[in-house]
């Protein structure tokens, strides 16, 4: 199902703690970090936070800028982004800033912690049970579907940062560097210990900010089962957008595809009609990139458009055959392949038989089908 974009946001010291074990809350952003933090905060629709964060900080979380208030007023959006805190067991203090200042607040929990939190809290927030645990991929699900969030910014603690980014749901990392050291073991780390998805980050973006660095990444391993990642959907993402590059045809679909190995490096791209080929694939195109016996291939995904064809009167060879010849273990597409030239096709049928697991993301079905409108059905 549709989540929003998420993005993680956080400061840490040279050494990855967020803060130190004193009273006061150390500083590690500079006055024009601080600034930019609250011009993300007037972009987005909602801020987290873990009930943790509201504990030790009591943050007010809210967009400082008069200016940057009346814009999202001006755009027909509320003055402040929906508050949003998750909480397993319901132990929310009623005076703390985060309800009293700000915007509408969101409590998500566990049936038995959400009881909890609504008597604590009365109408001053709208609390949402998740079921007997903390189910993230429910809890962005409702905050897109029914809070309307298309864009989310999560700002702590560790613990909610650890659980996205290892769930694979954060879309993008904003990270700032400080130059302070604190090397207290007791004091709170930005990541804890846990099985992450591999390979390296996308750096997408560096500046300086006075003092501080801001570093900005994007997961780019794939999934490894059949719930799509944030990494899927940027991959799939691309892949949609590779099927406009296909001239345009009344025979045959527009569809994009990108082989990407299981640590997050781009192995091949292809389109339909590639190369002035007026019957190759997008995932035939792809796949003639690689020597067949890549030893990356069998832990890789394709990523195509639409659905990889069972049946195809150009060549005898159609592209779900090809897939499980060259071992690939795992496919996501946008869209299953409609009736317009073969009945009733079943390309994921045929992976599927074969061993591979097919995620379909029907979100990005739109982005799909556009360069195929002119087709019918």
């Amino acid at each position: 199902m549709p989540y929003p974009h998420v993005l993680l946001s956080a400061a840490v010291s040279l050494d990855g703690y967020l803060d130190d074990t004193g009273p006061e809350r150390l500083l590690l952003s500079s006055p024009a970090d601080f600034d930019r933090v609250d011009e993300v905060r007037a972009s987005v629709d909602a801020i987290l936070v873990g009930a943790g964060t509201i504990r030790a900080d009591n943050p007010r979380l809210l967009v400082n800028s008069a200016g940057r208030r009346a814009a999202r007023v001006a755009e027909g959006r509320a003055e402040y982004p929906l508050k949003v805190t998750v909480t397993g067991s319901g132990d929310l203090d009623p005076a703390a800033n985060f309800w009293h200042t700000g915007g509408e607040k969101l409590v998500y929990s566990t049936d038995e912690g959400a009881a909890r939190a609504a008597r604590l809290l009365g109408d001053t927030a709208d609390v949402v049970p998740l079921g007997a645990g903390l189910d993230w991929r429910a809890l962005l699900e409702h905050l897109h579907d029914v809070r309307g969030v298309r864009r989310l910014m999560v700002e702590g603690g560790g613990t909610v940062h650890t659980q996205l980014l290892q769930q694979g749901l954060a879309d993008e990392l904003q990270l700032v560097l400080a130059p302070l050291l604190v090397g207290d073991p007791a004091a709170p780390r930005l990541f804890g210990p846990g099985a992450y998805q591999g390979g390296r980050l996308r750096l997408t973006g560096s500046r300086q900010i006075e003092d501080v660095v801001l570093m900005r990444y994007e997961p780019t391993a794939p999934g490894a089962g059949p719930l799509p990642t944030a990494a899927d959907r940027h991959w799939l993402r691309t892949a949609c957008e590779l099927a406009a590059l296909c001239p345009p045809s009344d025979t045959a679909f527009s569809v994009g595809a990108v082989v990407v190995a299981a640590d997050g490096t781009e192995l091949a791209r292809g389109h339909s009609r590639e190369g002035g080929d007026p019957v190759v694939h997008a995932e035939e195109a792809a796949l003639a990139e690689l020597d067949p016996a890549d030893p990356r291939l069998p832990g890789a995904t394709v990523y195509s458009s639409l659905e990889p064809c069972a049946h195809r009167s150009s060549r005898p060879t159609p592209c779900a055959e090809l897939i499980l010849r060259a071992g690939v273990r795992r496919v996501v597409t946008a869209w299953r392949e409609p009736d317009t030239f073969v009945t009733a096709a079943d390309g994921a049928g045929v992976l599927g038989g074969g061993g591979v697991t097919v995620v379909t993301v029907p979100e990005y079905a739109p982005l799909a089908q556009r360069p195929n409108a002119h087709l019918p059905h």
